[in-house]
């Protein structure tokens, strides 16, 4: 029976390595589908919370896991040589960037060196990990060719870059329009019939090197106009001028501008990583990508300045930072998830214990708060408890705060993320 006709009667198997934020969520809605879902994990944990039908993905429920798996469409395992049962099969796992923020593609090449010698005849294998343009063809593709199959002939390969926005009420995994680059046109046309069968849209590209590019495109779109509005929050505090009023007037354009939001710092696994791929693939064509460096370098400042701007805001209280008690509100990258990948969270409470404070936090979502090795104490958000800070530091704006009772019990406050603007308050300072 061909590959058609296996996902026409939905009798293909389909794999997902990876079961995290991107594969966790792409494997419940193939199992939605109809089709039977192999998960592999080398997390045992995952594993065994899969079977057990819990889910540890916010955006997706335990409950409709778990009658997934009852209903024996979704299934976990730490055997990687279980490949062989599937026809097509998503890679999605973690791609990083190395201290000199360099692409570490050690994950992904695992995972493909994990399931190529068990891959049969006419797989399909696709690659959802963000990263640089070529990574497919020069890394993943040698590594599942190094059994003797080739990719075009006895095995189909394409990239799709995943489109993940933690806690989208709007735009999930199944009606997000999919990318879809093959290694050749006939690995194109077999991943658009593959992702067909249980997403909404899927826009083919011509080749895996231009899907790539264009996950990066995005990103990088992200990460240069919240730069510029870093820029801008600097120029107009010393201006005395509320950028906050002045992009809500701007939005009001009904063409030519879109409006980005100036904040502490960029968070999650995509915007501060992903521009970094390209300007290192960049400059083996002896290219210097100038503006996303300096993107990059403008955001990754902004925890440095958020600090010092506390450090201000303390000195008109005649309270220095050292020995003050700190209370962060919110330390998730950003609101109403618990996502807490590269959140400016990090860096700002390490510079803040740097600088001797005593740092408290409260996250709705984020039980547990570790900086380099060690807990800080989460604390409930009552009246005493707040009264009791030197200082509140909004940095995630999470709306099922009671933002009157911070601001009615506060010394002061400082917002990052414009989280009072209703707030007509001498206690609130705005970044």
């Amino acid at each position: 029976m061909s590959f058609d006709q296996r996902l026409e009667d939905k009798s293909a198997v389909f794999g997902v390595v990876g079961l995290g934020y991107v594969g966790l969520p792409l494997a419940v809605e193939m199992a939605k589908a109809g089709f039977t879902v192999l998960g592999m994990e080398v997390s045992e944990d995952k594993a065994a919370e899969v079977n057990a039908g819990r889910s540890y993905i916010p955006d997706v429920p335990t409950e409709e896991l778990a009658k997934l798996v009852g209903a024996a469409l979704i299934a976990a395992t730490t055997d990687f040589s279980r490949a062989a049962e599937c026809d097509a099969i998503v890679i999605c796992v973690p791609t990083p960037l190395n201290v000199m923020k360099e692409p570490d593609t050690t994950y992904m090449e695992s995972a493909a060196r994990q399931v190529a010698p068990f891959l049969k005849a006419g797989t399909l294998v696709t690659l959802e990990s963000t990263t640089y343009p070529g990574t497919t063809e020069e890394i993943v593709q040698p590594i599942l060719e190094a059994h003797g199959r080739k990719v075009g002939i006895d095995l189909h390969l394409a990239f799709s870059p995943e489109r993940v926005d933690p806690g989208n009420p709007v735009y999930q995994t199944k009606n997000t329009p999919k990318v879809v680059g093959g290694v050749t046109q006939d690995c194109t046309a077999r991943a658009v019939a593959f992702y067909q069968t249980f997403l909404d849209t899927i826009v083919p590209v011509s080749s895996t090197r231009a899907a790539e590019m264009t996950k990066l495109l995005e990103n990088i779109f992200r990460c240069v106009n919240i730069a510029l509005m870093n820029e801008l929050l600097l120029v107009s505090e010393r201006m005395g001028i509320n950028i906050w009023e002045v992009v809500d007037a701007a939005k009001t354009k009904p063409f030519g501008f879109m409006p980005f939001y100036p904040g502490p710092g960029l968070g999650g696994h995509c915007i501060p990583i992903d521009p970094f791929y390209l300007s290192w693939k960049a400059r083996q064509f002896d290219m210097h990508t100038e503006f996303i460096e300096l993107a990059g370098k403008t955001n990754e400042a902004m925890p440095y300045y958020v600090v010092e701007r506390l450090m201000r805001a303390l000195n008109t209280h005649r309270k220095p930072l050292a020995g003050s008690r700190i209370l962060v509100l919110g330390v998730a990258y950003k609101a109403n998830i618990d996502d807490m990948r590269e959140s400016p969270a990090i860096k700002i409470a390490e510079l803040l214990g740097d600088a001797e404070a005593d740092v408290v936090y409260h996250d709705p979502f984020v039980p547990v708060f570790e900086v380099r090795g060690s807990a800080i104490p989460s604390v409930e958000l009552t009246a005493e408890e707040i009264a009791k800070a030197d200082a509140v530091l909004v940095i995630t704006d999470h709306t099922n705060v009671d933002y009157h009772t911070v601001v009615r019990s506060a010394k002061l406050v400082l917002d990052t993320r414009n989280a009072l603007k209703e707030f007509d308050s001498d206690k609130v300072v705005r970044l």
